[in-house]
């Protein structure tokens, strides 16, 4: 098994020394899924949520997050990402809601932890916007679905 990165030769929590890697090209794709009631999702696709438009406000909630992701995350590096993208697909027969993040960069370490947190808090805006039609929603699925450049190369799960 690999060695915590994360943690020293006593035991202590420290930050990953990336100074000697070099910068390539990276990215990483992540999902998640919402599921809610019948009467949720319709609000939702029809844009009838009284706080506003939903999408709108989850897409701005993600990308605001993967930026700020090593805020959120003790030891995470902070990235200078190069795009953010946060889509959503809709599941009318299971009234559940797919979110996918696209996070890039040149950079020494990578954006799995950014996707992830987009995707997150993508999610998480989607309940605060819809808890008042629907307060059983349940979050699941959030994984790493890809992820490219450094040592590891190309890797899709």
């Amino acid at each position: 098994m690999d060695k915590l990165t994360h943690i020293d030769e006593k035991g202590r929590a420290v930050m990953v020394d990336i100074s000697s890697k070099d910068v390539t090209e990276r990215f990483a794709r992540a999902e998640g899924y919402i599921r809610m009631s019948r009467e949720a999702f319709s609000a939702v696709t029809e844009g009838n949520i009284k706080k506003g438009d939903v999408f709108a406000a989850a897409r701005i909630a993600g990308i605001m997050a993967a930026k700020e992701t090593s805020s959120l995350i003790p030891l995470c590096h902070p990235l200078l990402l190069s795009k953010i993208a946060v889509d959503f697909y809709c599941d009318e027969e299971g009234s559940e809601l797919r979110c996918e993040s696209f996070v890039s960069l040149s950079g020494k370490t990578g954006a799995e932890m950014e996707a992830l947190t987009c995707v997150s808090v993508a999610l998480l805006t989607i309940y605060d916007m819809c808890k008042a039609v629907d307060k059983g929603m349940v979050i699941s699925g959030i994984r790493l679905l890809e992820k490219d450049g450094g040592k590891s190369g190309h890797i899709k799960f």
